[in-house]
C-alpha cells in the first residue's frame, strides 16, 4: 500500500456512542470533503455540514474540521468527521468516503506517517500508544511526557556526546605522530567516564520506564488452598476469583490489573500445582506451566499453617529455570505469626489474605524486588526494544573503551562509537528497518 493512498478510518471505538468520529488523511481530502458536503472549510475551523451519499440524501449531520497539510498530526490534509455514534451510521459514512477515493488505513497507519512525515519520531509514535494502553495515572503522566519528546530529548544528548567523543577520537587518528599522546590524555579518560555515567543514568530511566509503559507480568503460584484466589482478591480490592475451602477449585487462569504505586501490574492466578488424575485440571495445570515460563515475577504461596521448607522445595522445582519470586506465608491469621517480613529473609513476608494483615509489607517488597523506584519527576514510559537497543549501545562503548584499553588502538574505539550510534538510532527511528516499523504500526489501534 502506498502512502500516497488517502486513508480513511473510525478514530473514536466500535459501538453506540453519542459521538463517533470518522479521521481522512492524504491527497483526496479536498475532493472527498467536496463530494461529501460541497466544499472544504476553512482551516481549522469546526462548521456544521450535512454529509450526503452519491444520490445527495443526508447521511448524517455533524461537524467537520479540516486541517491543511503540513501543520496536522499525519503532516497531510487531514479531515475529520464528527457524527452521531451510531454503527450503522459511521458505517455508511465510511462507505461514502471510501467511494470517493480513500482506502482503509491499516493499523497504525496514521501515526506511521506522522513519522515518516518528520512530524513526531519513533519514540513519541510509541508513546501514544503507550498512553492509550496506560494502567495507572502514573503510566499515563509518564506517556505524556514521552510523548512531548523529553526521553527523545536525553537520546539525542546522549547521542551528541557520542559524536563529540568521536571527533575527538577521529581528530587524533588523522594525526598520526601524535596518536600515542592522545591515548594517554587525561581528558580522553575523563570524557569515556562521563559517558560511562550518562549510559548509567538513562539506562535506569529507561529501565523504569520499561515498568511504567509495560507493566509486570506476575503470577500467583503454589498449592491448592494455599489462598492464591484469596490474596488475588485482597490486592484487586474486590472479589475477582472464585473463594472455597474445595482444593482445586481455580482450574482456568484469573487475571486482574492492579496499581501498585503508580506501576501497572498484571496478576494472574493460577491451578493448585500438583499432580491429578482430572482432565480439566490437567488442562489448568499445563496453562499454569505456561504462564510461569512467561512471567516476569511469581509470588510462590505457602500455607504458614503446614510444614513451608518441604512445600517450598517441591514449589521451586516446577519452576523455569531463572524465574524471579518472592515467598509468601499465608494464613498467619491461623498460626498466630507476626505480619511482615521474615527474619533474616530479603524475599519473605508473612500475610493473611482474609484479614489484610502483612498486604501493606507485600506491596512494599513486591516494588522492591520488581525494581520499581516509584514514581519520579521526569518518568517517562518505554518499551523493552528500546532498553535492548540501548544496551546495545553500552556494549559497543564499553568494547571500544577495553579495546582501547588492551590494544591502545583508536581506530577500535572509533568503530565501536560509531556502531553505539546506530543502536541509538534505533530507538528514535533513524535508522530502523522496515521490518521492525512494520511490527510496530502493527500493534496499535486502527485509527491512530
Amino acid at each position: 500500500m502506498s502512502q500516497a493512498d488517502t486513508i480513511c478510518a473510525r478514530a473514536t471505538a466500535s459501538g453506540r456512542a453519542g459521538v463517533a468520529i470518522v479521521r481522512v488523511s492524504g491527497a483526496a481530502v479536498p475532493a472527498i470533503a467536496a463530494g461529501l458536503f460541497g466544499s472544504l472549510p476553512p482551516a481549522r475551523q469546526a462548521v456544521l455540514r450535512a454529509f450526503r451519499d452519491g444520490s445527495g440524501e443526508a447521511i448524517d449531520t455533524g461537524i467537520a474540521l479540516y486541517f491543511a497539510a503540513p501543520h496536522s498530526f499525519t503532516g497531510e490534509d487531514v479531515l475529520e468527521l464528527q457524527g452521531h455514534g451510531g454503527i450503522i451510521v459511521s458505517d455508511l459514512l465510511i462507505e461514502r468516503v471510501l467511494e470517493l477515493g480513500a482506502r482503509l488505513a491499516r493499523p497504525g497507519e496514521f501515526s506511521e506517517r506522522a513519522f515518516l512525515n518528520d512530524r513526531i519520531d519513533l519514540f513519541q509514535a510509541e508513546a501514544i500508544a503507550d498512553l492509550i494502553d496506560s494502567g495507572s495515572r502514573a503510566a499515563v503522566r509518564a506517556a505524556q511526557r514521552s510523548l512531548s519528546g523529553e526521553f527523545s530529548r536525553r537520546v539525542h544528548a546522549l547521542d551528541e556526546e557520542l559524536t563529540q567523543l568521536r571527533i575527538f577520537v577521529e581528530a587524533a587518528i588523522d594525526f598520526p605522530d601524535e596518536e600515542i599522546d592522545f591515548l594517554a590524555d587525561d581528558e580522553l579518560t575523563a570524557r569515556l567516564d562521563r559517558l560511562g555515567s550518562s549510559f548509567d543514568a538513562l539506562d535506569e530511566t529507561c529501565r523504569q520506564g520499561c515498568l511504567l509503559g509495560e507493566g509486570v507480568q506476575l503470577v500467583l503460584a503454589g498449592r491448592p488452598n494455599a489462598g492464591k484466589s484469596s490474596l488475588l482478591n485482597a490486592l484487586a480490592g474486590y472479589d475477582a476469583a472464585i473463594v472455597t475451602p474445595v482444593p482445586g477449585t481455580t482450574r482456568d487462569l484469573v487475571r486482574e490489573a492492579i496499581d501498585l504505586d503508580g506501576l501497572p501490574v498484571h496478576i494472574i492466578d493460577t491451578a493448585g500445582l500438583r499432580e491429578s488424575a482430572d482432565l480439566v485440571e490437567q488442562e489448568g495445570l499445563r496453562r499454569t506451566h505456561s504462564q510461569l515460563a512467561q512471567a516476569d515475577h511469581a509470588l510462590l504461596l505457602v500455607d504458614a499453617s503446614e510444614p513451608v521448607d518441604a512445600t517450598l522445595a517441591g514449589l521451586r522445582r516446577e519452576l523455569p529455570a531463572g524465574l524471579a519470586t518472592t515467598v509468601v506465608h499465608n494464613k498467619i491469621d491461623l498460626t498466630g505469626d507476626p505480619p511482615g517480613l521474615v527474619d533474616g529473609a530479603e524475599d519473605t513476608v508473612r500475610v493473611s489474605a482474609l484479614t489484610g494483615a502483612g498486604l501493606p509489607m507485600l506491596r512494599k517488597l513486591l516494588a522492591t524486588r520488581l525494581g520499581y523506584a516509584g514514581i519520579q519527576e521526569g518518568s517517562i514510559t518505554a518499551r523493552r526494544r528500546h532498553l535492548e537497543s540501548l544496551r546495545q549501545a553500552r556494549a559497543r562503548f564499553e568494547t571500544g573503551r577495553r579495546l582501547l584499553a588492551e590494544q591502545r588502538a583508536g581506530e577500535l574505539l572509533a568503530e565501536e562509537l560509531r556502531l553505539a550510534q546506530q543502536d541509538l538510532a534505533d530507538i528514535t527511528g533513524e535508522f530502523t528497518s522496515d521490518d521492525l516499523l512494520g511490527r510496530i504500526f502493527a500493534s496499535f489501534c486502527i485509527g491512530k
